[in-house]
């Protein structure tokens, strides 16, 4: 499966997912029928080009399941992670420096090329305080297993929304998530050499979650960001554009009605020119 890419120069790549791949509801609306729970992984994974992995929020994994998640999917596949929440809700966020040391120690270099961006995400009480905020960005490991590492924020209270936060995570190299929600603040600053949107909107009574008005908006801005652009007609905190410059572009279907993601996700690829190794797998793996 190639690499998406909105140019054939000067752009970043473009990845489009969902968040996870165990949901009871798939298995009569995504998986095959008659597909093992122990491979929809390998199916998943073939249908989009990144996943999201939720199971990291919640607790610790192993080295060994890093490794077979790494083996499950394909050459260029990349997940991201979200980062264990006791790392993050917690009163003071510079005391997280053992949580977030075991969590990095915990296998996340066995995934290699396939480790995508981490997900730092706060819950919506947690506001914003400069020092401790700084200093927690600087527990944030610079590399991984010997590769850069990507992080990005997904933060979810209005005190957020400030010069000074931006200018913290900008100097850093950090990321911030683009959350298209009524429900958290929304805001497209670009901050990194990479673009991260969590698409929250999908709707049950659209067979694609996202009309088809939507779909072809987002993959207008996916394209823009990657080619370098700062798309103006999304809210920003500050007026600066942000430099011209090619960026990796990370987008997720997730929450909202998630059992339409996967169809969403499948919509957007193929509005990029992707197709998925399904004849393959269907032939193969049931």
């Amino acid at each position: 499966m190639a690499m998406i890419s909105p140019s054939a120069s000067e752009a970043g790549k473009l990845r489009v997912g969902i968040g996870g791949w165990t949901y009871k509801p798939w298995r009569e609306t995504f998986y095959p029928d008659g597909l093992v729970q122990r491979r929809e992984l390998e199916y998943a994974s073939r249908q989009v080009t990144a996943i999201e992995i939720n199971g990291t929020y919640y607790g610790l994994q192993k080295p060994a399941s890093f490794a077979h998640w790494r083996d499950e999917t394909p050459d260029d596949f990349v997940f991201s992670l979200k980062a264990p929440r006791i790392a993050t809700e917690r009163r003071t966020l510079a005391s997280a420096g053992e949580i977030v040391q075991r969590f990095v120690a915990s296998g996340l270099a066995e995934l290699g090329i396939k480790l995508g961006p981490v997900l730092w995400q706060f819950s919506p009480s947690k506001r914003f305080e400069r020092d401790d905020f700084a200093a927690f960005l600087d527990l944030l490991p610079r590399d991984i297993g010997g590769r850069r590492a990507r992080h990005v924020l997904d933060v979810r209270n209005e005190s957020f929304l400030c010069a000074e936060f931006l200018d913290l995570v900008r100097d850093r190299g950090f990321g911030t998530v683009f959350t298209d929600s009524d429900d958290y603040p929304s805001f497209a600053d670009l901050t990194a050499d990479f673009v991260y949107a969590r698409l929250m909107r999908s709707r049950a009574s659209v067979k694609t979650g996202y009309s088809e008005v939507e779909l072809d908006a987002w993959v207008d801005r996916a394209r823009r960001w990657a080619a370098g652009d700062d798309p103006r007609e999304l809210p920003h905190v500050l007026n600066a554009v942000a430099p011209a410059r090619p960026r990796d572009v990370f987008v997720y279907f997730i929450n909202g009605a998630k059992e339409r993601a996967p169809v969403a996700a499948g919509a957007m690829l193929a509005r990029l020119g992707w197709r998925p190794a399904d004849d393959l797998f269907r032939a193969s793996a049931l």
